[in-house]
């Protein structure tokens, strides 16, 4: 195994040592907080470990970088929809059935595979693992948009953005029946399901199982009397949280082959076009640029497959 790069270098401005160790030496803050934890830093040749130390200007310090850890990935050239890319990031429009990170069952053909290729290397490595800084994730068989890190500045901006909830994300979906009211709030606490653990489920009573999760919906058009459009904003970002509200609120996505029930009436349209898969669509993603600031947002057309289900469901 080689030895650990070494920087090392003099802190410039008084503060949280985390911080002062960040704009000293160039890496991220999470990097040096993860850095800091692993007993790799030193400050005037003592080890520290506490993020949150005072750090008076001009003491030393050295942290020891281990070797990055290398990602069981390889490059693919697999064509990407990209509806933004600079020198930071890279926004993405997501096809339905491309898996996000490699795992098992899916080792390629994944958006981590067409990424490493297309950047060429230029992508976050933030923690020391050799991967593309991934801030968030759509499921496999949702469509849309999704934000990617190039490199650790702006993966940990955009996390701070995600963790404060101040991340735009509109999804457009089709579920089951006629919401009532045709808009509302659903809040919820939504965690691993008791009875399936590869399930995500509402949580009731204790308070301190699962995560807050807020999704706001609202009734874009009605498709013949057993389905709808409807739009959902996410105030939160939890696993499958779209789909979960709208199954607990009687309203499943249609053909979501997990938390899902199709209506009879419409079984034989889902057959008929062969859609199988939630009908729900990433549409719209907007945030500030991690790095200049610069407000973006962008919107993704739906796909042809949930275009035909709306214009076949309204016949």
């Amino acid at each position: 195994m080689s030895a650990p790069e070494v920087i090392e270098g003099i802190i410039a401005a008084p503060g949280r040592l985390d911080k002062a160790l960040a704009e000293a030496s160039g890496l991220s803050r999470e990097r040096v907080k993860a850095l800091l934890g692993e007993g790799a830093v030193r400050i005037e040749g003592r080890a520290a470990t506490n993020a949150s130390a005072k750090v008076a200007p001009g003491a030393s310090f050295a942290i020891a970088l281990p070797p990055t850890a290398p990602l069981e990935a390889a490059p693919q050239d697999i064509p990407l929809s990209i509806a933004f890319e600079d020198d930071h990031l890279i926004v993405v429009d997501k096809p339905a059935g491309m898996v996000v990170h490699p795992a098992a069952g899916n080792r390629d053909g994944t958006l981590v595979n067409a990424l490493l290729h297309h950047c060429a290397g230029a992508l976050s490595g933030i923690n020391g693992v050799a991967r593309p800084g991934i801030v968030h994730r759509i499921d496999k068989d949702t469509s849309g948009l999704l934000v990617v890190a190039k490199t650790d500045a702006a993966h940990e901006g955009l996390a701070a953005q995600f963790a404060a909830h101040t991340i735009e994300r509109r999804y457009l979906a089709v579920c089951a029946g006629h919401p009532s009211p045709p808009e509302g709030t659903v809040a919820t606490r939504i965690g691993r399901s008791d009875a399936d653990r590869k399930k995500m489920a509402v949580l009731a009573g204790d308070s301190r199982r699962g995560k807050h999760a807020v999704t706001h919906f609202r009734t874009l058009r009605r498709l013949g009397g057993h389905a709808a459009l409807i739009e959902c904003r996410l105030e939160t970002g939890r696993t499958h949280q779209v789909r979960v509200h709208c199954a607990s609120i009687g309203h499943p996505l249609l053909g979501d082959p997990v938390y899902g029930r199709t209506p009879r009436a419409l079984r034989p349209l889902l057959d008929h076009l062969g859609f199988r898969r939630q009908a729900l669509h990433a549409a719209t993603l907007g945030f500030g640029h991690p790095v200049t600031g610069e407000p973006l947002s962008f919107s993704a057309e739906l796909p042809a497959d949930m275009e035909e289900l709306i214009d076949e469901a309204a016949r």
